[in-house]
This record gives structure tokens, C-alpha cells and sequence, in this order.
């Protein structure tokens, strides 16, 4: 087979190859079948769905295939834990172009099942279904387990709670910048990624916006620990915080010098894949958490940065932000 074009195999010479990668099944019934028959330890199952795009998700010029499968794992798996839910299982669905090259898709899988070991051990591809497309294309199922909790929802944020987050906010928007900024051509088409001159900073930087690797386990840690609303930040501080303070009819007031040394960029910035999420006092609040803020009243505003209205600019909306002419 050598390194042949997923066009010149057929689906199931595909499907073998991508089964090899991803090691054994956890299910009841596992890849292989119609569909997988897998245990809800309390009788519910936790379900949520992402999809990347080529364009307005990822550039092929910088991101290969096994960044592209950690981060399709990644992405989902933090809305799992959103919920205060372990993930247990991924369903993926992939439509690549006929000329994507069997090496690409192999590294696509050994990046997912990587992605799980390395983020949510025990979690692992249960199915999924192959197509051709123009367009590259990965969306990802993922389900999990509340093993007897309740789910924690965006919309039990309580006057009074204190606010906190995990992870760098702002880095991968940094990341992301430093690709437009340093990899694109006079053109600006985007070119393969050197690292050689990067520094150490810059790398984590580019870490975060290609190959995230947010705290899964801190969704179950602040469950247990009472958190009153939780919500993966995936879209940028201000924007999140709006729809969880939106849900929950409060404003949530956040520290600008809590926010790390880039607190605009974390603000306005997206991809961070960390969590946002309240509890009733800061000693409820465990490890892994920063706290960030405090939830108020509902004002004039849902979000405030030091008391006052944030008049930056408001995170990731593809129907807003998405500009094919950038390249």
C-alpha cells in the first residue's frame, strides 16, 4: 500500500487502517458493527459534538495529522468535563478529500488515541464513518459518564459565588497570532511551521492553539467540589463568561490582574479549552483553579472586567469572524 491516496483504496481498506492505530475497544460491542453498544454507569450518558474545518478551524500548511487528531480529541473531551462528566468514548467522522494520503490518516489516528491516553485515560474511539468531501473535514461525538453526580450546568452561577478558571488563558490565542504573523507567505498563504526560531514561550504558545492540553480530570475535581456552573472556554473569556452569567441572570464581575501577564488576550481570545465555572467561596475552589472573579447582580452588563463594562473586543464567532480571504 505504501503511501497511497485514501481515493485509490477502498472504504474498508481505509477503515482496517485506521483500526490498527487506534487499538482495542472498551465497548460492550465495539468498531466493526453497524454501531457500538457501550454501558452508562447510572443509566445517563453526557453527549456533546465538535467539528473542525479546514479554513475556518485549521490550516494543513500548520497542523499535521496528529496534532489535528489530539486536538479533534482534546476540544470534545473539554466539553465533557464541562459537565462534571468523565469522557468515556469518542465517535468520529472523517470526509477527506480523495488525494489526502494514507500517511495523513494514519497520523490523524494515533493523535486521537494519543489525545485520549494522555488527557482522559480509559477513553477511546468507539466508531465512526468515512466519506469523501472537497473539504476536509472532522467531527467528533464524544460521550461520557456523571457516575452518579449531577450534571453541572452553565446556569447555576449564584450572586455572591467566586469566579475561577484552569490553564494559560490567552495562549492560544497568542498561538494563533504567531501563525498569522510569522508563518504565511508574501502572499499570505500559510507555509509549514519552523520552530527553530521559536522561543521557549512562543512554544507553548503554539502548543495551545495546535495541540491543547487542557486538565480533563479538573471537570470531575470541581464537581465533587461543589461548583455551582461550569462551561468549557472555547470562544474567549468575555464571550463565555457572557453565556454562562446569560444562563444563570447574573453578572459576572472578572479580575483583570488575576488574568495572567496577557490579560487582554485573555479576555478576547479563544481556544483556551480550559474551564470556567463558579463556586460559593474561595475555599471550595480546588486545585488546578484560579480565581478570577466574583458573580454580582445582573447590571447593564453580564460580563464587567474591574467593575466596569469591557469594551474590547468579545471572542470567536465563525458566522462573524470566519474571513477566507485571510488564507
Amino acid at each position: 500500500m505504501q503511501d497511497a491516496s485514501v481515493g485509490e483504496l477502498s472504504e474498508g481498506e481505509i477503515l482496517s487502517v485506521i483500526l490498527r492505530e487506534l487499538g482495542p475497544s472498551a465497548a460492550e460491542v465495539g468498531p466493526g458493527d453497524d454501531a457500538a453498544v457501550l454501558t452508562a454507569d447510572d443509566g445517563r450518558v453526557v453527549a456533546t459534538v465538535d467539528t473542525l474545518v479546514h479554513g475556518p478551524d485549521f490550516r494543513l500548511a500548520w497542523s499535521g495529522g496528529f496534532d489535528l487528531g489530539w486536538k479533534a480529541a482534546a476540544v470534545n473531551l473539554a466539553d465533557i468535563a464541562a459537565m462534571g462528566a468523565r469522557p468515556t468514548s469518542l465517535l468520529v467522522a472523517l470526509a477527506m478529500p480523495d488525494a489526502t494520503r494514507v500517511s495523513f490518516v494514519v497520523d490523524l489516528a494515533r493523535g486521537l488515541r494519543a489525545g485520549c491516553e494522555a488527557l482522559a485515560p480509559g477513553c477511546v474511539v468507539e466508531g465512526g464513518d468515512l466519506t469523501v468531501s472537497d473539504v476536509l473535514t472532522i467531527a467528533v461525538t464524544a460521550l461520557g459518564t456523571l457516575e452518579g453526580r449531577p450534571a453541572v450546568r452553565r446556569s447555576g452561577a449564584q450572586v455572591g459565588d467566586v469566579v475561577a478558571a484552569t490553564g494559560r488563558l490567552g495562549d492560544a490565542a497568542r498561538g494563533l497570532r504567531l501563525l498569522f504573523d510569522r508563518f504565511r507567505d508574501a502572499a499570505g498563504n500559510p507555509i509549514a511551521v519552523d520552530r527553530s526560531g521559536l522561543t521557549g514561550e512562543e512554544g507553548r504558545e503554539l502548543d495551545a492553539q495546535l495541540r491543547p492540553s487542557p486538565h480533563i480530570a479538573d471537570g470531575v475535581r470541581a464537581a465533587m467540589a461543589g461548583a455551582t456552573a461550569m462551561m468549557d472556554l472555547s470562544d474567549g473569556l468575555v464571550l463565555d463568561a457572557g453565556r454562562m452569567a446569560t444562563a444563570s441572570g447574573v453578572t459576572l464581575d472578572l479580575h483583570r490582574d488575576a488574568l495572567g501577564p496577557h490579560p487582554d488576550d485573555a479576555l478576547s481570545g479563544g481556544e483556551d479549552h480550559g474551564l470556567l465555572a463558579t463556586f460559593p467561596t474561595t475555599d471550595a475552589v480546588p486545585d488546578g483553579f484560579q480565581v478570577i472573579g466574583v458573580v454580582r447582580e445582573y447590571g447593564e452588563s453580564p460580563v464587567l472586567v474591574d467593575g466596569a463594562r469591557y469594551e474590547g473586543s468579545g471572542g470567536w464567532d465563525p458566522y462573524r469572524d470566519w474571513d477566507a480571504s485571510r488564507g
